[in-house]
């Protein structure tokens, strides 16, 4: 499958944090941890468990950049 998004980071999953209808997937990227909010559904049909290669898609139209003062 091809996807449009060109950030597409591969890594592997370290948490699956199911909620009652949405879970919380942690992927870590090489030292940093990404973390993606999807349906159970989801997890269940992509087979996420800690430990399984994964990719984390990062699609947005906007950046917010801040700074302390």
């Amino acid at each position: 499958m091809k996807l449009s998004a060109r950030n597409q980071i591969p890594g592997t999953v370290t948490a699956v944090e199911k909620g009652a209808t949405t879970s919380h997937v942690s992927i870590d990227i090489g030292g940093a941890i990404v973390m993606a909010s999807i349906t159970n559904e989801a997890v269940a049909d992509l087979g996420l468990a800690p430990g399984k290669r994964a990719y984390a898609v990062i699609k947005a139209s906007d950046v917010m950049v801040g700074v302390e003062g």
